[in-house]
């Protein structure tokens, strides 16, 4: 379970780094908060979610322990 949260911490961490970097530079569009259309005009604040999601993620693996 511990691996299971780190993957999933880790792929938010990375989505919402790629959106946040693209908000600031307006460079290299990737990310899949770009891709959704539901988050037209929210991107940044989706980006910054998905980077407190990754940080709660990791916190809740460290949590679990070894195994």
């Amino acid at each position: 379970m511990k691996r299971l949260l780190e993957f999933f911490g880790f792929l938010a961490l990375v989505q919402g780094t790629g959106g946040l970097a693209y908000e600031i530079t307006g460079r290299l569009r990737w990310g899949v908060t770009l891709r959704w259309s539901v988050l037209d005009g929210y991107e940044l604040y989706a980006s910054i979610a998905l980077i407190v999601l990754a940080l709660a993620l990791f916190a809740a693996a460290e949590s679990r322990g070894t195994g």
